[in-house]
């Protein structure tokens, strides 16, 4: 790892790259015709994904940057999966026709903050408007200080076979620097309640260049993480964007460790992650090599959506929810972000797409080859490009961030092949970002690159 190269480009502002064009780029001129014109229009053979968004918690993480809110009525996050129900039926009744279902993700926010009868009653519509294969994955994100016994009870009668944990930090110091306190014990007491219910892959969400961190306590971390044997991690950098997200101005910027700083943590956390075993999959996944996630990336088959890297081969991924995304072959829709305009656009019997964006034969030919790199850390030019009718070198001469990359060893240019350095991995976002034709570097819109 070579922290010259992060001290020159770590400060860059760029995307995660979950979608290309990214969502600052989507427009009100998609809205609800768009997405319901393109929901029928999918394949008879169209298989897809769902992410159903409940954008509620009990408390505010001072390090969010997802949609939620704070609750503490009950009836709030009723109303809220009345509405849920109705979009399954709208969406349903716009594709026309039951179409199967491999991959399930409930994302938030804290989806378990639902009653489990609820939750019950949600997976069963989804079961009855899609053809949910008995192979699917089903995966829920969760708070450990919140889960309760009847709730993974539910879970596992539902059919739940991933959960998503979010952990951060074991440190106390920086638990109460991010208003998140969540002892080692309450985790290990889910992981036990999960694991005793069947439901085997369990996911840690990690997060480095958070407040007071050092390199000693994310190793601690990790160590402390490694006991409780997860399938998966998930590493993050985080994203201080305070003008975003106002909660963030409860973190002190004076406490947060600086470029190189959280290079170095990054770097800790994946090496320790490696000797124990996990295999560094993209850009911030770890997962045992027997994992699928694992196989996949070994198959050059891992893709990349909105929940980061994904087995999923789905034509299409259907979002439910405030400020859920979707992605169909046209392009890309979102819902209103606000739950009240959502709930009154699904009260009136209307998607309530708010915005999104109409692929062009250029965004696709962009979008695979930014996947692949994310994915695979290089692409085949001239194997994408023939499948797009494009020519390779004309790529090349638009991607002019790409040269001083090369002269700094980041990137290889083998003919059409290109593959970013084994010690230059870190830079991942910086390689992709050669090939956006988006990007407007001016615009303070993303997170680090480092």
């Amino acid at each position: 790892m070579r922290t010259d190269l992060a001290a020159s480009y770590g400060e860059e502002r760029l995307p995660r790259y979950t979608s290309y064009p990214t969502a600052p780029h989507f427009s009100p001129a998609i809205g609800a015709d768009s997405y319901a014109r393109w929901l029928s229009e999918l394949p008879s053979n169209a298989s897809a994904s769902l992410y159903l968004h409940v954008p509620f918690c009990r408390e505010m993480c001072w390090y969010c940057g997802c949609h939620t809110q704070i609750v503490r009525r009950d009836e709030l996050v009723v109303a809220y999966q009345r509405a849920l129900l109705g979009e399954i039926a709208q969406v349903t009744a716009a594709i026309g026709r039951r179409i199967k279902v491999e991959h399930v993700h409930f994302g938030g926010g804290t989806p378990t903050i639902m009653a489990p009868e609820a939750f019950a009653e949600l997976m069963a519509a989804m079961r009855h408007a899609f053809f949910v294969l008995p192979t699917a994955e089903i995966a829920v994100e969760i708070d450990p200080r919140t889960l309760t016994l009847e709730m993974v009870d539910v879970m596992r009668l539902s059919g739940v076979n991933r959960a998503s944990l979010g952990v951060q930090s074991f440190d106390p110091v920086v638990q109460r620097a991010i208003n998140r306190v969540q002892s080692f014990e309450q985790t290990a007491s889910v992981v036990d309640m999960l694991q005793r219910a069947g439901i085997k892959g369990i996911n840690f969400d990690l997060i480095y260049g958070l407040p007071h961190q050092t390199v000693a306590t994310c190793l601690n971390t990790v160590r402390r993480s490694l006991e409780l044997a997860p399938a998966r991690f998930s590493v993050f950098g985080y994203a201080h964007v305070p003008g975003f997200k106002k909660h963030q101005r409860m973190i002190n910027e004076d406490q947060l460790p600086d470029g190189l700083a959280r290079h170095d943590q990054a770097c800790a956390i994946a090496n320790a992650l490696k000797e124990a075993g996990y295999v560094q999959i993209g850009l911030d996944h770890f997962a045992r090599p027997d994992d699928a996630m694992a196989v996949a990336f070994a198959q050059g088959t891992l893709r990349r959506n909105f929940q980061g890297y994904t087995t999923d081969q789905s034509e299409a991924l259907l979002g439910f929810g405030a400020s859920a995304i979707g992605h169909l072959p046209q392009g890309y829709v979102q819902n209103e972000v606000q739950i009240g305009a959502y709930q009154q656009c699904i009260a009136a019997g209307r998607l309530a797409t708010a915005k999104g964006y109409r692929l062009t034969d250029d965004d696709r030919l962009r979008a695979d080859i930014i996947e692949r790199i994310m994915c695979e850390f290089g692409a085949d030019l001239g194997d994408i490009c023939a499948r797009h009718g494009a020519e390779p070198e004309a790529m090349l001469r638009s991607a002019s961030r790409l040269k001083p990359l090369i002269a700094d060893g980041v990137v290889r240019l083998d003919g059409d092949r290109l593959a970013v350095a084994n010690d230059s991995r870190f830079l991942v976002r910086s390689v992709a970002a050669a090939f956006d034709a988006h990007l407007d570097p001016g615009k303070q819109l993303h997170s680090r690159a480092v």
